[in-house]
């Protein structure tokens, strides 16, 4: 018994798709490049990992019953995931307790 196989179809892209998906490389190319040479780019890269041990925190709440506390632990890590992506504020701001 013989199998045939069936011919492929190609959709060719149009340019204008080409030319969107290239643009969408580019700012995701320029917004990793920007993330480098952030100030506080050592802080931005530990969030991943205070994250996952919050997250175990949090099961480990739920597991003994202390909900409270695993809603305020991803309630904090929700805003921290907002924060994250902001840029910090210069030290010229934070002058004459602007803070």
């Amino acid at each position: 018994m013989t199998r045939m196989a069936t011919k492929r179809t190609y959709n060719r892209r149009e340019d204008s798709e080409r030319i969107a998906e290239m643009e969408a490389k580019i700012r995701e190319l320029r917004k990793k490049i920007e993330s480098r040479v952030r100030p506080d780019q050592d802080v931005v890269a530990e969030v991943p990992k205070i994250q996952r041990r919050l997250r175990g925190f949090a099961q480990l709440a739920m597991k003994h019953g202390r909900a409270d506390i695993a809603n305020s632990t991803m309630a904090f890590m929700a805003g921290l995931d907002r924060m994250k992506d902001d840029e910090p504020e210069s030290p010229r701001n934070l002058r004459n307790g602007d803070a």
